[in-house]
């Protein structure tokens, strides 16, 4: 039953009061495993990766706290600029974008190097809780009511799978999906969309997807018929989790990983890692870690008072589950290989900072889930 009655802190003592420090030591003990899992993959080494990531978590982690200070107003005020903004870097790429490995999926803001589609998943979630909230529920069905929020997740979706990045990109479709479905929209609509989708997905997949896109799904179905070459990384992820067993092989033990037999092991196959050198045990204990977070999320959202609360918070947990979900069952095989990290724990910068102040939003509407701001509100009233 969601809690209306609460009232919003404004004070900062208030506020840090009402913070869910239960959750906060739940994202600070994923974080230091990812730290702990950098530093085995490196061999007993804080370079290259562990001290860079546990740099960007401290910084992450001080970002989520601050970001739970401020109101819902604020956050309603900066969505339609932070998605034009975020769309803005996206076109960037485009024009002027960093190519690693044959993706220009980045781009170089000074020193600084990021990958927009990163910030493009939580501007959107805040851009459509924005404009569900202003929407007057009966609106929400209609044409008009569908059109532009069709726009605004088929923009970034179509400029991403043009870097081309398809995992950020179903992820941030995806994402948009659930808050349109979540603002209320009619079952009717919701079932016809299923059906389209169901008859399009062949079509997609012959149609519109690059060749190498196609190779991994044939891989995905069948990986040990090349098993050197487009088959090599998933075939390696089995053995490692298999060898693992119950209990694992122990910390810095993992013969796949540290002897270079399991490729991109810091990054999108860094759960592969755990269970070899952790088992069956560890990657219970783990996906248990995050299954808490998200229960808590879902906690979160049912006693917001207001409608962009609500949807932020589900929008993010939406994200945060797939991020989770689909890296787990990519390294077990489970769905293709689609290069998404799994959070707080792979090794990445712009990754790190989207998850981790995503999450100080879902704290924030925690603080303040007693607020309801009005329609139309902006950051001065």
């Amino acid at each position: 039953m969601a809690v209306f009655t609460q009232t919003v802190p404004r004070d900062l003592r208030g506020k840090l009061y009402e913070i869910n420090w239960a959750f906060v030591l739940l994202v600070l003990l994923v974080g230091l495993i990812g730290t702990g899992m950098l530093y085995s993959v490196a061999g007993g080494d804080w370079q290259p990766w562990a001290v860079r990531h546990a740099g960007r978590f401290a910084a992450g982690f001080a970002v989520m706290l601050i970001a739970a200070l401020f109101p819902p107003r604020f956050w309603m005020g900066l969505a339609y600029p932070a998605y034009l903004g975020a769309l803005v870097l996206l076109v960037g790429v485009e024009l002027m974008g960093v190519t690693v490995m044959g993706a220009q999926r980045w781009i170089e803001l000074g020193p600084l190097r990021m990958q927009p589609s990163e910030v493009m998943k939580i501007a959107l979630v805040l851009a459509l809780a924005r404009y569900y909230h202003d929407l007057p529920q009966e609106k929400v069905s209609s044409l008009g009511g569908l059109l532009i929020p069709a726009g605004m997740i088929g923009a970034p979706v179509l400029l991403i799978l043009n870097q081309p990045d398809l995992g950020t990109a179903v992820l941030v479709g995806a994402t948009g999906a659930a808050i349109v479905f979540m603002a209320g929209l009619s079952w009717r609509i919701i079932v016809g969309a299923g059906v389209a989708a169901a008859i399009a997905l062949p079509l997609a997949i012959r149609y519109g997807l690059e060749d190498y896109q196609r190779e991994r799904i044939a891989t995905f179905l069948n990986p040990e018929a090349d098993p050197l070459g487009a088959g090599y990384n998933i075939i390696q992820s089995k053995i490692a989790l298999g060898s693992g067993g119950f209990t694992g092989k122990g910390f810095m033990q993992g013969t796949q990983s540290q002897l270079n037999y399991l490729p991109e092991h810091q990054t999108d196959f860094i759960f592969t890692t755990l269970g070899e050198e952790w088992g069956f045990v560890g990657g219970i204990f783990v996906m248990a870690l995050y299954a808490l977070l998200l229960a808590n999320c879902i906690a979160v959202a049912m006693s917001c008072r207001s409608a962009f609360l609500r949807l932020v918070v589900m929008g993010i947990t939406t994200t945060l589950a797939l991020y989770v979900f689909i890296n787990i069952a990519m390294v077990m095989g489970v769905v293709p290989v689609v290069g998404v990290p799994l959070p707080m724990i792979s090794y990445g910068g712009t990754v790190m900072l989207a998850v981790l102040f995503g999450l100080g939003l879902i704290l924030g509407a925690h603080v303040h889930r007693g607020a309801e701001p009005p329609k139309g509100a902006g950051l001065f009233g």
